[in-house]
Formats: C-alpha cells, structure tokens, sequence
C-alpha cells in the first residue's frame, strides 16, 4: 500500500509538472506580480509577438510581459549596451551567433535543463550548454519547379549525387525550346550587383557542413586554421562549376535578386539557388506551380539534406530576479498549441521545433519544416567565419569562378590561397 500510494505521488507530481507549462495554466506555480521585459530585432513579427505577448499575459494573472522591438536598420547591439550601462537589462533579448554570445555571457542563462530542448536540433550551445532558444528556422536546397522537371522526365528524388545533377542539367539544357526555359538553373554570384552571398556564403555552405553530422564543424574548423580538404573540396568544386555552367549567364554574372527569383517564377528556369525567404516573392510574382527543394549533393556518395540553421535566439537574463517567469514564457511558445499557432499563422516563421504540426503556407518553408522533422539535415557554419569573410574574401572568388568556370584549378588555388589567410 505504502508503494502504491508513493508510485500515485510521483505520477500527480509529474503530471503537474508537465501541465506547468500549458497555456493558460500554473500560473500559480508562477511568482506573481512579475513584468516580463522581451528586447527583440525581428520587426516583421513586432504585431504577432506583441499579440502573443497579450495572449499570454491575459492567460496568467499577475504575469505581464511587454515587448519591445528593435530592427529594421536600427543599432539593436548599441541599445542593448546603452540598457546594460542603465541597469535595465531586458529578462529575454536576442543574440544572433557567437558574437552576440561573446558580449553578454555573463547574462546569459543556461537553459539546458528546459523541457523544449529535446525537441529541436537548433538551439544555440557553448561548451555543451544550452543558452540560446532559436526564434525560428531558415534555410535552403536548390528549388525546383516540379512541372518543368516532370515534362523533362526527372524525379527530382533521384538528384542525390552530383552524377546525377549533371545528368538533370545536361537533359534540361537539350531540352530548353520544348519546355520553353532559358536555361536549368537561376543563380548569382556578381560581387557588383550585390549577390555576392548566394554563392560565397550560402552555397559555399554546402562545403563546411554537407554530408556531416549536423554539428559536425569539423570542415570549418581546418579552415579557420588554415587547411583546405583537398579532395572534399575539389568534389565541391565540380559541384559549383556545373551549377555555373548551366545557369542563365546574364542572372549568374550581372544579375540582381529580382532577375534571378524573377526568372525561376516566369518558369524561365527549373531550379532556383535560394532559400525559404523567397516564398512571399513567390506568391507575390503570381506562382502556381508545385515547388521542391532537392539537396546540394556535390559529393559522390548520396546526400538527402538540406541546410537548416536558426538566424537568432532568445536569451535569458540570468541576474534578472524574473529569470524563471522568462523561461516559462519562452517554453510556452515553444510547447502549447497557442505558442504554435503564433509562430506559424501569426508570425509565419517555420518553427524549430519538431513536434509542431502546423505547416507554414509557403511551399518552401513546408518542404523545410518537413525537412526539419524528418531529419538527416546539414549545419550551416558562415557564422563561425571571421567578420566579412563572405562577402571580402571568398566573394570575389567565387566571381571569378562564375566568369570563366571552365578553369576549375584557379578556383581551387585562390580558394586554398584564401582559406590559409584565415589562420593568420
């Protein structure tokens, strides 16, 4: 009796813990009379935050938490130093990498022993602790349009392996009056016209994390000490070269971001090298078709991946007094339908977290939430890169690369040239 009377204990226990973090209840459990003070730099989600922001307060009297929204070209770093100089140090603000993690980690809570943090594979951590809680994912494939790669006969399931992308781009390219295209791939990469990133830093991503564990960083490592993976990177270059060969040439060398996402909606080409923040350009320019994203396989075993990584995240203020009501607001988000129900329909953000079944209406946010909670997905590291280095450095390379893609071994040459004077 004794035993079942403890076993029924610790079951009520556990369960009131578990109901502590539904919407709308423990609030009890909550200190009360407690104002929850939010920083952020995301002003395309200032009306839902600040709507959930409500929501939440309304849910748990004596919690009130006001937002505050900061962005847009705004000196976010330069508010919060002027705050911390004030002693009004917000309990939740944002960080957007380890430079962000670097100036404020004596404030920063560790949130590793939050229930949400089994739940994603994007959390920001340092020295195995988490510290960082991501406010939503981005990321990207190569997109492509199903109809033109259907007419063309290209199950865009098999494009796992770079032999198999050359294969695709060879049959678009002999096929380009019957499925009326101007070329098989809408890329950039002019240093000039300002889309310098497309290639030296998200496509070049593919090299640091593709094919690895998620947090592998094993690749990016060596560079930042000087040392290119010869072999690795001379099957990522092949990779690149076919991408430039087979690109519309005016897009590729001069043009902008509109021409390049332009051209992929008119259907003037099937695949397009960019990432799930073009869906309200998409729907903008009027597209209908189906739209998918297939891996940046450069390697010649199969990859199934896409890149997913979380552009900021929520800290926690971990001097402030009101330390743990944050963190409860936090998991709210991140585990009640409420909290979904914001991120997805009122914030439209893609969720980092994979028990969310909501789906974003973009058709590449879906293929990446679906990415998400399938798994199997490649880290993006540029963040690690020292200030600039994509856009000084490998930027102007990859430039010249696109301009004459047949010489492959200068590529490579001020590529290794490049990656050394990382070490310096």
């Amino acid at each position: 009796m004794k035993k079942t009377l403890l076993r029924f204990m610790a079951i009520s226990l556990m369960l009131a813990a578990a109901a502590g973090i539904a919407f709308g209840t423990g609030a009890a459990e909550k200190p009360q009379d407690v104002t929850i003070n939010m920083f952020q730099l995301k002003v395309e989600i200032k009306d839902a935050i600040d709507a959930y922001a409500a929501q939440y307060s309304a849910a748990h009297p004596g919690v009130t938490v006001k937002v505050e929204t900061l962005g847009g070209g705004g000196d976010y770093g330069g508010a919060m130093k002027a705050k911390a100089q004030a002693g009004q140090m917000p309990d939740i603000f944002m960080i957007e990498g380890r430079g962000g993690y670097d100036i404020w980690k004596d404030y920063i809570a560790d949130l590793s022993g939050e229930a949400w943090v089994a739940d994603t594979d994007l959390s920001f951590k340092v020295d195995g602790k988490v510290v960082g809680f991501p406010v939503a994912i981005e990321g990207y494939g190569l997109a492509y349009n199903a109809d033109i790669l259907k007419k063309a006969g290209i199950d865009p399931a098999t494009l796992t392996t770079r032999a198999a992308y050359e294969k695709a781009f060879k049959l678009l390219e002999s096929k380009k009056a019957e499925l009326g295209i101007d070329a098989p791939v809408a890329m950039a990469a002019s240093v000039a016209g300002g889309m310098w990133w497309v290639a030296g830093q998200h496509n070049l991503a593919a090299y640091w994390g593709g094919g690895l564990d998620f947090n592998d960083t094993s690749i990016i490592d060596k560079a930042l000490k000087g040392e290119l993976d010869q072999a690795r990177f001379l099957q990522y270059a092949k990779y690149l070269q076919l991408l430039f060969k087979y690109a519309d040439k005016k897009i590729l060398l001069n043009g902008s971001y509109d021409d390049q996402v332009g051209s992929f909606a008119q259907g003037k080409t099937a695949f397009l090298h960019q990432g799930n923040w073009v869906d309200p350009n998409l729907k903008q320019l009027g597209v209908t078709f189906k739209i998918g994203y297939a891996p940046h396989a450069f390697l010649d075993v199969e990859e199934k991946g896409l890149y997913l990584f979380a552009p900021s995240w929520y800290c926690v203020n971990a001097k402030s007094p009101n330390a743990e009501a944050a963190k409860a607001f936090l998991a709210s988000i991140a585990m009640t339908p409420e909290g979904h129900d914001y991120m997805v329909n009122k914030a439209g953000m893609i969720p980092a977290f994979k028990s969310v079944t909501l789906k974003p209406s973009g058709q590449l946010s879906q293929a990446l939430m679906e990415a998400n909670a399938k798994g199997g997905n490649y880290g993006v590291f540029f963040g690690m890169l020292p200030d600039g280095a994509g856009q000084n450095i490998f930027g102007p390379i990859f430039d010249l690369f696109a301009q004459n893609p047949d010489n492959i071994n200068q590529f490579i040459a001020d590529m290794t040239k490049a990656v050394a004077g990382l070490a310096k």
